[in-house]
């Protein structure tokens, strides 16, 4: 039977994204080449999915007991879109690692927004292999 191994949430200004994004610099470094790709296909609404999929990024570091440190970076957390537009997260090098630390095996993702408000909540499941 799954456990919990850990909850995170994030908030993200809308608008406060759709400043950061403008940035190429910014853009290009918090946001993996599929990630931009999705989100250059939502022409309006790319601030509004950005602060979400940044929410979710964060979100997913909290859950992880790290934020962003011990290489639990965003660049680190792919945030991926089922055809259904189900988010769903891939995790890179040392977020992957620390997942396998802490005995994470997966990782699931809500998201939502409302004006000018992203929030992002992720739940860290485990097994509990001596539960039987």
């Amino acid at each position: 039977m799954p456990e919990i191994i850990g909850i995170g949430t994030d908030l993200c200004a809308v608008s406060r994204m759709e400043r950061a994004i403008g940035r190429e610099h910014f853009y290009a470094r918090v946001f993996l080449e599929g990630e931009r790709a999705y989100l250059n296909r939502k022409e309006k609404a790319r601030a509004q999915s950005a602060a979400a999929m940044f929410a979710a990024k964060e979100a997913v570091a909290k859950a992880m007991g790290t934020g962003f440190a011990k290489g639990v970076m965003p660049w680190a957390i792919e945030v991926t879109h089922a055809e259904s537009g189900a988010p769903g997260v891939r995790l890179h090098g040392d977020a992957l690692a620390r997942l396998e630390e802490i005995g994470g095996a997966r990782v699931l993702l809500s998201l939502t927004h409302e004006g000018d408000m992203a929030m992002a909540f992720a739940v860290i499941e485990g097994t509990n292999e001596s539960a039987g």
